[in-house]
């Protein structure tokens, strides 16, 4: 399984609706829409799982293409990099 970044976003996409459009690119296994932790809202971006031969198809297609009057940002997700651990402020 290949996991592709979708960044860009415009803030009204649904999961439904970035799955019908990945799907017509080949099979969906998954669809993750990243809200902010604090206020709940969208982020703006989320991940498609499809299998490898399908998402390279799909990152093709789809980087660039308008949705809600945004280009989308698509392309194969990365390993998040480790940060160092956060410091308590000193008073």
């Amino acid at each position: 399984m290949t996991t592709i970044y979708v960044g860009n976003l415009p803030f009204s996409a649904t999961e439904a609706e970035v799955r019908k459009l990945f799907e017509q690119y080949g099979s969906v296994q998954s669809v993750k829409l990243v809200n902010d932790r604090e206020t709940g809202r969208p982020r703006g971006f989320g991940f498609v799982d499809m299998p490898p031969s399908d998402a390279q198809k799909a990152i093709e297609h789809t980087n660039g293409m308008d949705m809600g009057g945004r280009p989308l940002r698509v392309n194969e997700a990365r390993e998040r990099e480790s940060r160092p651990p956060r410091q308590a402020p000193r008073w």
